[in-house]
């Protein structure tokens, strides 16, 4: 008898990045149900690639809770729901800006996983993968000559920085699980206003790369299209 097909959630999937990886990972044979706050907008994107629909704001106790006692099973888990702020310099940035960005970016994963947690340590094969940035990693942020020295937008960058240490120390917490921080790279989609310069299927690629690893794969990294990038 054929294995059953893995479960998939994926946050802030009624768009964009989100919306592509659940287009391809049902592709792949996974059973996804798409996480949206907006009911409309999700059901219409869960019947546009034959998944299903739950109510999920990851940054609501209540809402969190609540899918989590809809999913009920789970194999795989893509915090993928984040919000970028606007382009906040330095000199501009507040601590109400900081607090708004991390209640998604951050505070939401830790919400997510708290209540998805004892679902996926029933799965025999428990991924999460934790959709970051590289502006979010401190070595490339320090090089004076890396690709993110004009990009000096700390309120983003790091939410992300943070998103890594937590795929760090979760890994770390749950050996059998492959948890692990991606970096879509820059790609075109509404979140940017369309600035990126990659499609959003080149965006998914790794997302569904590390969202289909095996129980040997890795975990507690930090990967790209091209393979592991620098923290």
């Amino acid at each position: 008898m054929p294995d059953a097909a893995p479960t998939t959630l994926i946050t802030g999937a009624n768009r964009g990045l989100g919306f592509e990886v659940s287009r391809q990972l049902v592709a792949a044979g996974h059973r996804v149900w798409i996480g949206a706050r907006d009911e409309a907008r999700g059901l219409q994107a869960a019947d546009a690639i034959g998944a299903r629909f739950v109510q999920l704001d990851v940054t609501d106790d209540a809402s969190v809770t609540a899918a989590a006692g809809t999913v009920r099973e789970l194999d795989v888990l893509v915090n993928s729901a984040g919000i970028s702020g606007g382009r906040i310099r330095p000199g501009e940035a507040t601590a109400e800006q900081m607090r708004t960005v991390y209640e998604t970016n951050v505070f939401g994963p830790v919400r997510v996983l708290r209540a998805f947690i004892p679902l996926l340590e029933q799965s025999a094969a428990p991924v999460v993968v934790n959709v970051s940035s590289g502006v979010g990693s401190l070595n490339l942020a320090a090089d004076p000559d890396g690709p993110w020295r004009e990009s000096n937008f700390p309120v983003y960058a790091s939410s992300k920085a943070a998103l890594n240490m937590l795929t760090i120390r979760y890994a770390a917490a749950f050996p059998r699980m492959r948890i692990n921080s991606v970096d879509p790279g820059y790609t075109a989609t509404d979140f940017n206003e369309h600035r990126g310069t990659q499609t959003v299927e080149e965006g998914a690629e790794a997302i569904v790369r590390y969202a289909l690893i095996a129980a040997d794969g890795p975990t507690g990294g930090f990967f790209d299209r091209t393979g592991p990038e620098p923290w």
